[in-house]
Parts: C-alpha cells; sequence; structure tokens
C-alpha cells in the first residue's frame, strides 16, 4: 500500500474503523485493508515514541515523591519554630499587660513603690533588659525559621514545576495510548479477517506490554515463519530453547539453552498469574518450552522442519509456567 494511504488509515478515525469507501457516482468499491506488517510496524513506531514518555512518567514520579516528602520534613520542622516566635512575641507583649492591666497592677505597683529615684531606676532597667532578652530569643527563632522557609522555598517550586511535567507527560501519554488504541482495533480487524495468516492466527503479541517482557515478547512474535533447527539460537532457526533463549536476550535477561535448565532458572508462577512474555513448559520431563504472548496463545518452536509458529497455551500437556528476570 502507499506510504500516502498507510497515513490516512493512522491520522483519521475513519480509516481506522472502516476498511472500505464509498466512492462517488453511487459505486461502492473496497480498498485493500493494511497488512498485518503494515499495521505492526506502524504500532512499533507509536509504541517506541510511547515508552521513553512512560519511563520519563516513572522518573517524574519518583523525583515527585522524593521532593514532597523533603518539603513536608521541613514545613514540620518551620512548624514547631513558628509557634515558639508567637509564644516568645506573646511574652513581650504580656509583659506590657501584666504591667498594665494585671488584677493588682503588681508590676506597676512595684516601679511606683520604689523608695527612690534609683530603685525605680533599676527597676526599670531590669524590666529592658528582660525585654531585650525576649527580643533575641525571638530574634534566633525567627531567623533559624527563615533559613528552613529559605531552604523549602525552592522545594516547593521545584515540586510545582515537576507536576506541571507530570501532567504535560500524562497528557502526551494518553494521546499516544489513544493512537495505539486505534491501531489495535484495526489489528484486531485485519487478524480476525484472517490477515495474519496460518502461523500467525492472532495478534501477536495480543497487546505491548513494557519493560524486559515487551522486548522479549516482541522479538518471539518477529520471528514467525522460521525453520526449527536443531540447537538452533537465531538469528536465522531456532530451537524451542534456542527461540526463548535468545528472546529474553534480546531483552538483557541470560537463560540457558535448555527447557528444563530454563525451569529451574526462571520463578514459578500460576495459570492466573500468567502475563506476556512468561514461558510455558510441557511434558512431565520438561522437554519444551513456548512463550506465552497473551490472550490464550504461546509461540513456540515445534518440531524440526517445522516453523515457528503460534498455538493455544493448552494445545499440550503442560507442566509448568515461568517468568525469566
Amino acid at each position: 500500500m502507499p506510504r500516502s494511504r498507510w497515513s490516512r488509515f493512522t491520522t483519521t478515525l475513519a480509516a481506522l474503523v472502516g476498511a472500505a469507501v464509498v466512492l462517488t457516482g453511487g459505486a461502492t468499491a473496497a480498498h485493500a485493508e493494511p497488512s498485518v506488517a503494515e499495521i505492526e510496524a506502524q504500532i512499533d513506531r507509536d509504541w517506541n515514541k510511547l515508552e521513553p514518555v512512560i519511563e520519563q512518567v516513572n522518573s517524574v514520579r519518583e523525583q515527585l515523591a522524593v521532593r514532597r516528602r523533603q518539603a513536608d520534613a521541613l514545613g514540620k520542622q518551620i512548624a514547631p519554630l513558628q509557634a515558639r516566635v508567637d509564644a516568645a512575641l506573646g511574652q513581650v507583649g504580656g509583659l506590657a499587660a501584666d504591667a498594665y492591666k494585671g488584677d493588682n497592677l503588681s508590676t506597676v505597683n512595684a516601679l511606683l513603690g520604689s523608695r527612690s529615684p534609683s530603685e525605680l531606676v533599676s527597676g526599670l532597667e531590669m524590666l529592658d533588659r528582660f525585654a531585650h532578652h525576649q527580643q533575641e530569643q525571638v530574634r534566633d527563632i525567627a531567623e533559624l525559621r527563615d533559613e528552613l522557609a529559605a531552604k523549602k522555598k525552592p522545594l516547593d517550586a521545584m515540586v510545582a514545576d515537576l507536576s506541571r511535567t507530570q501532567a504535560q507527560l500524562a497528557a502526551k501519554k494518553k494521546q499516544i495510548d489513544a493512537e495505539i488504541a486505534k491501531l489495535q482495533k484495526l489489528r484486531l480487524k485485519v487478524y480476525g479477517n484472517g490477515g495474519g495468516g496460518p502461523l500467525r492466527p492472532a495478534p501477536c503479541p495480543s497487546g505491548y506490554p513494557g519493560g524486559a517482557a515487551g522486548v522479549a515478547v516482541k522479538f518471539a512474535c518477529a520471528q514467525i515463519g522460521k525453520i526449527y533447527v536443531w540447537g538452533a539460537a537465531g538469528p536465522d532457526h531456532f530451537d524451542c530453547s534456542g527461540l526463548t533463549m535468545a528472546a529474553w536476550a534480546k531483552a538483557g535477561v541470560s537463560l540457558p539453552h535448555n527447557a528444563r535448565q530454563q525451569h529451574n532458572v526462571t520463578q514459578r508462577v500460576s495459570r492466573a498469574e500468567l502475563r506476556a512474555g512468561d514461558l510455558v513448559f510441557y511434558y512431565g520431563d520438561l522437554h519444551h518450552v513456548g512463550m506465552y504472548v497473551g490472550d490464550g496463545w504461546v509461540v513456540h518452536a515445534s518440531q524440526s522442519g517445522k516453523p515457528i509458529t503460534m498455538k493455544r497455551v493448552d494445545d499440550g500437556d503442560i507442566n509448568s509456567y515461568g517468568r525469566p528476570g
């Protein structure tokens, strides 16, 4: 299909949900649907745009959590300091209140009842020193409070900035997710019409998991059609454990080239926990392994001379399930 026509499939909803157009003059003609390969290639391109955004979202989320904890910790330190400042200011203010509004005007009476002017001056000086001491306390506490507040201010600004970035990334992720969802609908339609062929009777993978499992499962799906050769692990031929080993190696996870040994080094999971990328081991002696690709399907290299294909997960004597990584 010409690239311009394929572009219309990915930019307009009408082209994504329909495979035919009504031509002028009342005649109806069906345009060829995009192939599975074209759809998979477009989804791959969109997914490659989405995964870095997902990783950025994860990174920003982690940074945001750290900065918020730091800002909250400083906020908790500032609160009691503010209370101490308020209390000290209250003491200074209360000094005058006690002097002029006390029940028995004790402070005023004591000063006015001084036996000599020198005693009055001494009393006033003591009062002044007390007030000065209180003012120093207030100043020291206020300075510490302001120092902590100065440290918190850039943290608050950083939290606000990270929150804006998180919102922008979330919007971008939502937009790309919507595009992939449109392509997935078309993908399912094409597969439903037999567009995948006998070796790929269903979407492979059924969805697009992220992380190492996503890399492994996409690699395994891409090998469909290559011929089984005993002892081979790519790039042109594979046996069963060679395929799963090569797929997970693409994701940076090392597995041995043997189904039983792969069973021994992977984490056991239940059928209910099964997800794309997990390994399915068959038969009592563990002589066969395939990769689960979602929606009840596995990709496997079955036997010598046959192409790598998809089959239903229950098509064979299942021994157990394993999760690499």
